[in-house]
């Protein structure tokens, strides 16, 4: 919501420009990736299984604590050069005050939820809750009385999320687009795409852009997504802290990247160029 004023004479006229407040809620099937391996868990959803998911377009169905779990679980960075806290290439948690303030101020917000017992994919045997016979009935009945009630986002776990930043006139940008890793693959990020761009169109804002990875670029030309055919780019701002001299090159701190940059050879400035 943005307010905007105009004076006339004496009178202040405030104008209220509402941003994309409309809210539509779906129950969509998905089918389960198969899977070659024959050992397969009982207990675990069948390969090539339909089920339902529920996506949201409501900002009050959004738990800031559960997004910041599941940028967590798929690794993403809401930086552009994120420190890492391991040796396996884990980012560091996403900051719960930014990310707040990122959501108040995102145009859309579309979050996807699914039952508990249906993330768990093959291969995910820390995800497999340990029973004996003794439970197996009672396991039995809870998992029939999980099945039969309607996912929502009360009682299902949030698997995918997707945003976009807007002028609310001319133009829009598609902004972390993340999908649980045990059920990639199975159309849920495309759905989040286009419900983003649909309820941007249905705006009449088409200028729409992706800011995407070397590695989601076909992801995002499957959702209709293309190079610009002006040739233009994402230019991003950096402010260099600090220059060192190392060996041969000199080191540049631009955000949080290291860039190495060779010096000039044989090029001398001139009297008149030196301030």
């Amino acid at each position: 919501m943005a307010l905007t004023g105009v004076a006339v004479g004496m009178k202040v006229h405030i104008q209220i420009v509402e941003g994309y407040r409309s809210k539509s809620m779906e129950l969509r099937l998905v089918r389960r990736r198969k899977s070659s391996n024959t050992d397969r868990n009982p207990l675990k959803p069948a390969t090539g299984s339909l089920f339902p998911v529920y996506i949201s377009t409501d900002p009050q169905h959004i738990n800031p604590h559960e997004l910041r779990d599941l940028y967590t679980t798929c690794n993403h960075s809401c930086h552009r050069f994120p420190n890492l806290i391991d040796s396996n290439g884990q980012v560091e948690p996403v900051d719960l005050r930014k990310l707040n303030v990122a959501l108040s101020h995102s145009a859309v917000l579309v979050s996807v939820f699914c039952k508990t017992h249906n993330i768990v994919g093959d291969g995910d045997d820390n995800l497999t809750p340990s029973i004996n016979s003794s439970s197996l009935s009672f396991m039995g009945l809870t998992d029939l009385l999980q099945r039969v009630t309607p996912v929502t986002p009360f009682n299902g776990q949030l698997v995918g999320f997707g945003r976009a930043i807007s002028d609310y006139g001319l133009t829009a940008s598609i902004y972390d687009v993340m999908v649980i890793p045990s059920l990639r693959r199975m159309g849920i990020g495309k759905m989040i795409v286009k419900r983003i761009v649909r309820m941007l169109t249905d705006r009449d804002i088409y200028d729409i852009a992706a800011l995407c990875s070397k590695n989601e670029r076909l992801f995002f030309k499957a959702c209709g997504f293309a190079s610009d055919m002006l040739g233009s780019t994402t230019m991003m701002y950096t402010r260099t802290t600090s220059t060192t001299q190392e060996d041969d090159q000199n080191i540049s701190r631009a955000g949080r990247k290291l860039l190495l940059v060779p010096p000039l050879r044989g090029v001398r400035k001139s009297p008149s160029s030196i301030p």
